[in-house]
């Protein structure tokens, strides 16, 4: 078992299930922190730590002394047109989104700190806080301060812990199900982006596991886009 460990909140469905599969198959330490254990007790070199990034504090006492990378997923769909969106709904979205990141990350810092040479932050945005979408204020405001969170605890934490953010576009998980619930959804998600399909978890894992390995060792304070072209591009025929 390598002695590295990491923690992913949110590991035990769609991306987070993924980035968890990927770094027990190497042979990491990875403590999932969430609500319910779900499929990750299968996992080898896999712990479960039960809380609600919601509500209430994490206690940093139950993570690794050490901690080689924490990846914070948890996240919302709140796409409502503005007229109809409560304080409540911004509210909720930044708990979620934002706060939740605080939480986990003032939790693992001084695991992350006594990490060896550098240690890796994850966090994730979304295509909507670059480019404007009707019906996403809510959640791209929350993200939006996201980003500026990845940025700023960059700057602060350099050189010994690196923070970047992944930004995707649609993605094929339990979160997004009502905006791929049938082939007519599903074909237009896929249709709206360049590469003409939408995005899957490994995709998006992919690039999460790229930036907590030594292979991004020189990344620190991006927020990258893994979105079919969407973000970046028009296609017009």
């Amino acid at each position: 078992m390598n002695s590295a460990a990491f923690v992913v909140v949110g590991g035990t469905s769609g991306i987070g299930l993924e980035i968890t599969r990927r770094l027990a198959t190497e042979n990491f330490r990875v403590v999932v922190v969430s609500r319910s254990a779900g499929s990750v007790a299968e996992l080898a070199g896999v712990t479960h730590l039960q809380a609600d990034v919601t509500r209430g504090e994490i206690d940093a006492g139950s993570f690794p002394d050490r901690i080689q990378g924490l990846v914070y997923c948890p996240g919302s769909i709140r796409l409502r047109p503005f007229h109809r969106l409560k304080e409540a709904d911004f509210l909720a979205d930044f708990q979620i989104n934002l706060l939740g990141a605080v939480k986990a990350i003032q939790a693992c810092l001084p695991g992350l700190k006594k990490a060896d040479d550098t240690a890796s932050i994850v966090l994730f945005s979304t295509v909507a806080v670059a480019t404007g979408m009707p019906f996403h204020a809510s959640i791209a405001s929350a993200k939006g301060a996201l980003e500026g969170l990845t940025r700023s605890l960059a700057a602060e934490f350099a050189p010994k812990i690196r923070v970047n953010a992944i930004a995707p576009s649609l993605t094929d998980t339990n979160l997004a199900k009502t905006l791929l619930s049938d082939d007519g959804k599903r074909s237009a998600a896929a249709d709206r982006h360049p590469l003409k399909r939408f995005g899957n978890p490994g995709d998006i894992a992919a690039a999460a596991t790229f930036l907590l390995e030594d292979s991004s060792s020189w990344v620190t304070g991006q927020v990258i886009a893994v979105d079919g072209g969407m973000g970046a591009l028009r296609t017009f025929k």
